[in-house]
């Protein structure tokens, strides 16, 4: 990812070194802005306990009573996201009477999370937004297996390639309950309008060029919110993907080729197109360096002179829909990242729920964030998408992100998973050192590609070798 990321950091905002996260990455189909798609029915199962999911439908899951019970649940959301998670967490008390505390952990999950855990006052259950974190804390110990009904339900509500990601080395450990699809720009219609745009660009060339032509009609063309290194690594992947490919894709992902291949020069080459050009990022290389991700939306949708676009994932409407009054779908539109090679990329990204204590209210926890209740709840606040592939997608705020999740879901195991996400979290997913330092030190001077190169690839052998 993430994001994240973040009052969206997914890094959704980063896959993991072994063979099973090679293949981790949605490939939503990039026309998924044009589908006409069908929602896909709800669960009709009925065996839950009968209550009302605050969607208006009965239970699909049974949970246990857990009244006088405390739950710590950490996520890296802040802000609008995490408004929207706690109407999932709110449903979860009302059923089985348990308190649930949240707690953000700031963009260095890991380093926050293992802090708790070697103190011995871990959460109940956290969100980790990178799998090579995920596959570090097994190896520690430090996540429990989860339990019969919570695998109950990610076997009836999740495709394998989703299932395969949560789990290491045979056991399973965690849900993907949040999805991203990180290859998305949205775009201010009235700066469009204005500078006489009337075609979505749909190839990186055409890209540079709408940016041009809102620069030159006096708008800020692209915002960039590269305070935020986890926005800069997504750049990145999408630009390699569609140029390099998805073969060199995995190879990089898992450190097979260096990071001084051809292959990473000619991608950040391509990034130099448009990072090298300061009157075509809003406030210049200087300015985007000093912006966090919301307000790169912000800086977008909002003020007396909004940039044209920003590029991040289906979580930017959490931003727009809560810190903005523009409206999704009307003054906010969104089109697949640009093809560089021969088709548009899709990146994707997600955040696993892991137990990391190992009692019942965790793991109730668990399996009701795997259930299609919790997802159309999530759905209903916008600024989300899941893989749950039994969840009525009616249930989605807007037809935006209808869209976006049914395309999703479409796509099946055939994805491709944010490649940050798979390194060590040392390289993939620290803020200050690694890819994040790396790329915003290129962001400051586009012209240094041997330079990033070599920084890229010395961080990444210090990071892989342990």
């Amino acid at each position: 990812m993430r994001s994240s990321t973040r009052s969206s950091t997914l890094r959704i905002s980063r896959s993991h070194r072994r063979s099973g996260a090679a293949k981790a990455a949605a490939a939503v189909v990039a026309g998924a802005m044009a589908l006409t798609l069908t929602a896909c029915g709800g669960d009709d199962d009925k065996d839950g306990d009968g209550g009302d999911t605050g969607t208006g439908a009965a239970s699909s899951v049974q949970l246990p009573k857990l009244d006088g019970q405390k739950l710590e649940v950490a996520a890296v959301w802040t802000g609008p996201e995490q408004d929207n998670f706690t109407a999932v967490l709110d449903e979860f008390e009302k059923r089985t009477g348990a308190e649930v505390g949240y707690v953000p952990t700031g963009n260095n999950t890991s380093t926050f999370l293992g802090t708790k855990i070697e103190g011995g006052k871990p959460p109940n259950v956290a969100f980790l937004p990178q799998v090579g974190v995920l596959h570090q804390f097994a190896e520690k110990g430090w996540v429990k297996p989860m339990g019969a009904e919570a695998e109950a339900q990610l076997d009836k509500n999740f495709s394998k390639g989703w299932q395969e990601l949560g789990a290491f080395e045979g056991k399973q450990y965690g849900v993907y309950a949040k999805a991203a699809n990180k290859s998305l720009v949205w775009y201010n219609t009235a700066a469009f309008e204005a500078a006489g745009i009337t075609a979505e660009p749909k190839t990186w060339d055409e890209f540079v060029q709408t940016a041009q032509t809102l620069s030159d009609a006096g708008s800020p063309a692209v915002s960039i919110g590269g305070q935020d290194g986890w926005t800069l690594t997504d750049w990145f992947e999408n630009v390699y993907l569609s140029q390099a490919g998805p073969e060199k894709y995995d190879q990089l992902a898992k450190h097979e080729i260096k990071w001084t291949d051809p292959s990473v020069k000619e991608a950040l080459t391509t990034l130099a197109q448009l990072w090298g050009k300061d009157e075509l990022i809003a406030g210049g290389k200087a300015g985007a360096l000093r912006t966090e991700f919301p307000k790169s939306v912000t800086n977008t949708f909002s003020g007396d002179t909004p940039s044209g676009m920003v590029f991040e994932g289906d979580f930017v409407a959490a931003n727009i829909n809560a810190d903005t009054k523009a409206e999704v779908g009307t003054d906010a539109k969104v089109f697949p990242f640009p093809a560089v090679g021969d088709r548009s990329p899709v990146v994707s990204g997600g955040d696993v729920a892991v137990a990391l204590k190992d009692d019942k209210g965790s793991q109730a926890l668990l399996t009701f964030l795997a259930s299609t209740d919790a997802a159309e709840i999530w759905a209903a606040q916008g600024g989300f998408i899941s893989p749950n592939k039994e969840m009525n997608t009616d249930k989605y705020k807007d037809d935006v992100a209808r869209d976006i999740g049914t395309a999703l879901l479409k796509a099946g195991d055939s994805f491709r998973f944010d490649m940050s996400d798979q390194a060590p979290a040392a390289f993939g997913g620290t803020e200050g050192t690694g890819e994040w330092k790396a790329l915003q030190d290129f962001l400051k001077t586009p012209s240094d590609v041997e330079g990033a190169q070599q920084a890229l690839e010395t961080s990444a052998a210090k990071a892989y070798k342990g």
